[in-house]
C-alpha cells in the first residue's frame, strides 16, 4: 500500500522517547512502525539530545513523513524535568524542521481525548484504543507505552486534521440555541 500521507508522531522524553508512524490512504489509518528511543544509557544530557536529533531525521529519512505530530510539555512541578523535557521536544522539531517537515504540537489531554473520548485516560486505555483502532496484532505491542504515546500523537493529528470544517461559527450555546431552533427539542 503506497499511503497518501505520512504522519510521524513522538512522545517526547531525555529517558524513553517514543514515536508511531501511521500510513493513510484513502483517509483509512494503517501503522507503519512504532518504537522506542531508550536513552537512560547515556550519562550526557547532550549526548541523549544528540540521539534524538538523530533518531528523528533517520525516520524522516526512512519513511518520508508529510507531518509530525508531537506531544507538548506538560505543566509538572520540577522545573529542572520541564527544562529537560522541553530540551527533548525542541531538538525533535529542530530535526523535523531540518527536514522540512511541518510541525503540530498536541497537549497530553488533547490527545487522550482524541484517542479515548476521555481526556483523563491512561497510557494503557490509550494503547488498548490504538490497538483496536489500527488493528495491531498482540506481538507487535511493546512494553514500553512511551511508543503508543507517540503513535497516539500521529492518530490525533489524523483526526484533528479530517475533521470537515465548519462553514457555520457559533460563539455561545445560546448563539448556536438561537440559530438553530427547529433541532431543539422543548419540553
Amino acid at each position: 500500500m503506497k499511503a497518501d500521507r505520512m504522519i510521524l508522531g513522538v512522545d517526547p522524553g531525555t529517558t524513553i522517547m517514543g514515536y508511531g508512524i501511521i500510513g493513510v490512504k484513502n483517509k483509512v489509518m494503517k501503522l507503519e512502525t512504532m518504537g522506542v528511543l531508550l536513552l537512560e544509557k547515556y550519562d550526557s544530557h547532550y549526548l541523549k539530545l544528540n540521539r534524538i536529533f538523530d533518531r528523528i531525521t533517520g525516520l524522516i529519512d526512512e519513511y518520508h513523513p508529510e507531518e509530525l505530530a508531537i506531544e507538548a510539555p506538560f505543566f509538572g512541578k520540577n522545573v529542572q524535568s520541564m527544562l529537560k523535557l522541553g530540551r527533548a521536544q525542541g531538538v525533535a522539531m529542530a530535526a523535523a524542521l531540518h527536514r522540512n517537515v511541518p510541525i503540530f504540537e498536541y497537549a497530553p489531554l488533547k490527545i487522550k481525548m482524541a484517542i479515548t473520548g476521555v481526556g483523563s485516560a491512561s497510557k494503557e486505555q490509550v494503547a488498548d484504543m490504538l490497538k483496536r483502532l489500527l488493528h495491531i496484532p498482540d506481538e507487535q505491542m511493546l512494553p514500553q507505552l512511551d511508543a503508543t504515546d507517540g503513535l497516539a500523537a500521529a492518530v490525533c493529528h489524523f483526526f484533528q486534521s479530517n475533521r470537515p470544517a465548519s462553514s457555520t461559527n457559533y460563539k455561545t450555546w445560546k448563539d448556536f440555541a438561537n440559530r438553530n431552533e427547529r433541532r431543539i427539542k422543548k419540553n
